[in-house]
């Protein structure tokens, strides 16, 4: 296991902390998250009783295999805890997320939980979001329309980057579980992340974007010298 790996896995096992008898869960999605449905089923084979909602079939087809117990929003509409991981995390514990493609039901299911810990590795630390490109699921139909709509959208948000449709490494446009396709807008820094998530919001055509504002609990943020706790655990 690389170093950064390990980081990774040593806030999974912290958060793993938090999760008690009975849960309902919401399972991330991401390389970090990963670590935790993997130490999560441990737990599992020991006797945890739990039940999580995935956020992706990639999350559902890792717990399934790992004998997770796992149901869907509609039979359990209100979630006690999700745990997921973010591509950027500023201190007031705004993110960017959406990396792997999963932002819509990443967001779905965070907003039906009671409470969301974000787990990371200290690199995801960043003074002001926006040095990861931001993703913006879209519906396929009037493509140009909506994505000319997003770039005046930016610029008037001092966001005047580049903007790429989101391909797979076969060059083939990648599709979310959603079927939507994911536009990733090269912001640089985002002056204002509350604002910029607003507006997003009201161009016709955007199905979710991957700015996550007041979402997050805590977070738990792992370097070399351990896992430590960002924000107010008792939120």
């Amino acid at each position: 296991m690389t170093d950064a790996e390990a980081l990774k896995r040593d806030a999974a096992a912290k958060a793993l902390t938090f999760v008690e008898d009975g849960m309902r869960l919401g399972l991330g999605t991401g390389s970090t998250a990963k670590h935790f449905v993997d130490l999560l089923a441990e737990r599992v084979r020991g006797g945890l009783r739990v039940i999580g909602v995935p956020t992706s079939e990639v999350t559902r087809k890792q717990a399934e295999s790992l004998g997770v117990p796992l149901t869907t929003l509609d039979e359990t509409p209100e979630l006690d805890l999700t745990i997921d991981g973010a591509d950027e995390i500023d201190p007031d514990l705004n993110l960017i997320k959406g990396g792997g493609g999963a932002l819509l039901r990443e967001k779905i299911v965070a907003a039906a939980s009671g409470r969301m810990i974000v787990i990371a590795d200290q690199s995801k630390m960043v003074d002001a979001l926006g040095r990861f490109p931001l993703p913006i699921e879209v519906n396929m139909f009037g493509l140009a329309a909506t994505r000319r709509a997003i770039e005046t959208v930016l610029a008037k948000a001092g966001c005047s980057g580049p903007i790429s449709v989101r391909t797979k490494a076969d060059g083939h446009v990648f599709v979310t579980d959603g079927g939507h396709m994911i536009l990733d807008a090269a912001c640089a820094r985002i002056p204002d992340a509350a604002g910029l998530a607003s507006r997003l919001h009201s161009v016709p055509g955007v199905v979710e974007h991957g700015l996550f504002i007041g979402l997050a609990t805590f977070a738990i943020i792992a370097s070399p010298g351990g896992a430590e706790i960002v924000g107010r655990v008792g939120h």
